[in-house]
This record gives structure tokens, C-alpha cells and sequence, in this order.
């Protein structure tokens, strides 16, 4: 575990996501290929249109994600797993939407698997413990193709989490009251979209 200071306050993280960190726990083939940078302004953006279906792009920091409704989903470094995946999924146009509660359902199976904690998804892209939101997800399509971006609040304190009225924030910290393996929570994600991603997408064949 290493030490971080961010604004006066310490906050603990846990490992990194780094290839070295990701690539020997990954269970399919999801993550591969794998591209990881320390910061960016949005994972997003770090997948180009050549990227393989699977193929994923994750950072320790990202300045300017993007929500919902054009929300910002700014995380301060190691606090978070912040990751995009390409996908290409073979299903009707208008059936597209429907991956942001494939994914939400992944991520609340992951969360549940490694927090020990239940999670539940709020349509339609929500992932909430205990009413207080701890993860996103924001699906792009474009010519067939998705770009999904994912993130969860893994090691911040009250003070990292922005201040929303309507639904509060929290993390697997402050939940849990213990730290938790990125790479490990990462790896748990990743295997658990797998299976349901290839589910939904036979559902249509």
C-alpha cells in the first residue's frame, strides 16, 4: 500500500492499475489488449477506433471524465478504478442503451465479490450502495461501436467525494470502513461483463 497527500489530506491507496498490477489476474479475454497511463483527462478518450472489441485503456487519474447529462467524473490519483473497454456489440441499434445496466449489474456483481458489500443498480446508469452512489457508467456508440467508460469510488474520504444533494456520494472506504485491491476489483469487473456481455449479445442472435 502507498501513501498519497492530496490538498493537506492523506489518503491510502492500494496498488496501482498498472499492466503489471491488471494483466496476471485477468480470467477472459477482456483486457486484452491492455493500455494503462498514470493520469488523463478521460478514459474515454484513450481508446481510437481501430481498438478490439475487449480491448481496454485505464488510469490512476482522470481530470475530466464525463457523467451522465454532461456531469464531470473527476477522481483524485490511486482513489478509483477509471477505466473505458470497447465493445462491439452485435445487437438491434435501439438495443444499445441497454449495455449501461449490462454493465451496471457487472460492476454491483464485482463490488459484491470483492467489498463484501451489496450494490445495487439505479437506472439508467448508476451503481449505488446503500442508496449513496459509488460507481458510473457512460456507454458512446458510434457506426456499431461502443466505447464504455466505468468508474467506482474505491479509497476516498468524505472530503474527495463531490457534494451532490440528490444522490449522495460515497466509496468502498467509507462503506466498508477497510481498503480494497484495485487490480483485483479491476479483474472481478472485467470477467463478470464478460459473461454478461456475451449473454445480452446471444439473447439477440
Amino acid at each position: 500500500m502507498r501513501v498519497l497527500r492530496l490538498h493537506g489530506n492523506t489518503l491510502r491507496v492500494s496498488g496501482t492499475l498498472s499492466p503489471d498490477e491488471v494483466l496476471p489476474r485477468l480470467r477472459g479475454r477482456f483486457g486484452r489488449p491492455y493500455s494503462y497511463v498514470e493520469r488523463c483527462e478521460s478514459t474515454q478518450r484513450l481508446l481510437d477506433e481501430e481498438a478490439p472489441e475487449g480491448a481496454v485503456a485505464a488510469a490512476d487519474e482522470q481530470t475530466d471524465g464525463r457523467g451522465r447529462l454532461g456531469r464531470t467524473w473527476v477522481a483524485p490519483a490511486g482513489s478509483s478504478v477509471l477505466f473505458s473497454i470497447a465493445l462491439h456489440p452485435a445487437v438491434p441499434t435501439p438495443r444499445l442503451p441497454e449495455l449501461s445496466l449490462v454493465a451496471g449489474k457487472a460492476c454491483a456483481a464485482a463490488i459484491a465479490e470483492v467489498a463484501g458489500v451489496e450494490a445495487a443498480v439505479k437506472h439508467p446508469n448508476d451503481v449505488l450502495v446503500r442508496g449513496r452512489k459509488v460507481a458510473g457508467v457512460l456507454a458512446e456508440a458510434r457506426d456499431g461501436r461502443v466505447v464504455l467508460g466505468v468508474g467506482i469510488n474505491v479509497s476516498q474520504r468524505a472530503a474527495d467525494l463531490p457534494d451532490r444533494g440528490e444522490l449522495p456520494a460515497t466509496s468502498l472506504l467509507l462503506e466498508t470502513d477497510r481498503e480494497h485491491d484495485r487490480a483485483e476489483l479491476l479483474a472481478a469487473l472485467l470477467e463478470h461483463l464478460e459473461r454478461d456481455y456475451d449473454a445480452w449479445v446471444a439473447s439477440y442472435r
